[in-house]
């Protein structure tokens, strides 16, 4: 096997859980160019509709799955739909998140609702997706690749009213690590990417802010803003081969912003 065959993807099946976001959508493209067959699961039919398409317009399959992740039924119901489809299901990523900005509260007085809306769509949706596809895997008896977007967030503090979304990247962090514990006897690996700020349409009325912009610049030593390709390399190297031996770590993605905590 070549260097450059170590990262191919040609012949197996990825599910994006989340590849409708911008992120995920990323995600699904480079799995895509990779030689993955890509599923492309959102609680958003249309965006789910346009990744799938962006995947099928480079020469690679792709089918489009409308699903809320939250629920178990419903997340059995998409994984056994791939499975169905393709045969099989070799890598899943864990892209659905977000919404930290929009429930920022002091840790003292955090109000329960906020709490669990960030646990739900960033803690639970990577809970259910991963155990049922984690049972798919076990099943077929072949391995597999599990890898989740956590945050740098997990790792570091910020005084600013991220309770929720800390603890919820945190426990990300913590289950990738017990995952990969617990299912190395079957031949799967898990792993998380955790990135800084990301340029994102939903992010772009921050980046618009020219002091935001600026302080986020001055803690970031490369000087620049993350990129959603800057992803795709770490993407790569987790659901390939070329990480047959690595499993329950969580890689920075940051521009070399936690190398100054």
């Amino acid at each position: 096997m070549t260097e450059r065959d170590v990262f191919s993807l040609v012949e197996r099946v990825a599910v994006v859980s989340g590849g409708g976001g911008a992120i995920g959508s990323a995600l699904a493209l480079g799995l895509a160019r990779a030689g993955a067959t890509v599923a492309v699961i959102d609680s958003a039919t249309a965006k789910a509709d346009q990744s799938a398409a962006a995947v099928r317009s480079g020469g690679r399959q792709s089918v489009a799955i409308t699903a809320d992740m939250t629920d178990p039924a419903d997340a059995q119901r998409a994984i056994s739909q791939v499975v169905g489809q393709y045969g099989r299901l070799d890598i899943l990523v864990n892209a659905v998140g977000g919404g930290a900005g929009k429930a920022l509260h002091p840790a003292e007085s955090y109000p329960s609702s906020d709490w669990e809306w960030i646990f739900a769509i960033n803690l639970r949706t990577t809970v259910i997706a991963t155990q049922t596809a984690a049972r798919a895997m076990i099943s077929a008896g072949h391995g597999g690749r599990i890898l989740s977007v956590s945050s740098v967030r997990g790792q570091l503090g910020i005084d600013a009213g991220y309770s929720a979304y800390v603890g919820a990247k945190g426990a990300i962090n913590s289950l990738t690590r017990q995952w990969a514990t617990e299912w190395a006897k079957h031949g799967i690996t898990v792993n998380a990417i955790a990135p800084t700020f990301v340029d994102t349409p939903q992010v772009a009325d921050l980046l618009a802010d020219a002091q935001f912009k600026a302080g986020l610049l001055a803690r970031v030593p490369l000087k620049r803003i993350g990129q959603t390709d800057d992803l795709i390399g770490a993407l790569l190297l987790f659901c390939s081969d070329a990480s047959s031996f690595i499993t329950g770590q969580i890689l920075t993605i940051d521009g070399g912003l936690t190398a100054t905590q």
